[in-house]
């Protein structure tokens, strides 16, 4: 939030994801968040489209993305853009790589939460698409 807001004159609250709760169980949270955009309230996920820290190159930050993780990050953009909730829930068998891409779920969850607080019918925008270290997806997504 600093970079941000570098003058903290918003309120913040941060809520935890539940690593051991379904996708699902994300995008329902998100949900319940929904009408808090009606009010002017700002919800946002911070997370990874990839999180594979073992899969990392470390010092090559301009490397081009794995095919795994390339694969696995337009699968999630062709994805939030259609909206298609049921394939976000079930990733882990609809997604391509998804075992590689996230060897557990906590870093991807926060994407399900802002989905869900897009409200019914959400779909997302890219705001921002790249790599770092040849499998570190740094998307950003907006959703509504």
């Amino acid at each position: 939030a600093m970079l941000g807001w570098p003058e903290a004159d918003i309120p913040i609250f941060q809520l935890a994801v539940q690593p051991y709760m379904t996708p699902a169980h994300h995008i329902a949270l998100g949900r319940k968040l929904a009408p808090l955009r009606e009010e002017g309230i700002l919800v946002m996920g911070s997370g990874s489209a990839t999180h594979n820290l073992r899969r990392l190159m470390r010092g090559q930050h301009g490397a081009k993305p794995e095919p795994w993780a390339a694969a696995f990050d337009d699968w999630v953009a062709e994805t939030v853009a259609k909206g298609d909730e049921q394939a976000l829930a079930n990733y882990r068998t609809e997604a391509p790589h998804a075992r590689d891409a996230h060897p557990t779920d906590e870093h991807f969850l926060p994407l399900h939460v802002a989905f869900g607080a897009g409200g019914k019918g959400a779909k997302g925008k890219p705001l921002h698409r790249s790599f770092t270290s040849a499998n570190l997806s740094m998307a950003a997504y907006s959703f509504s």
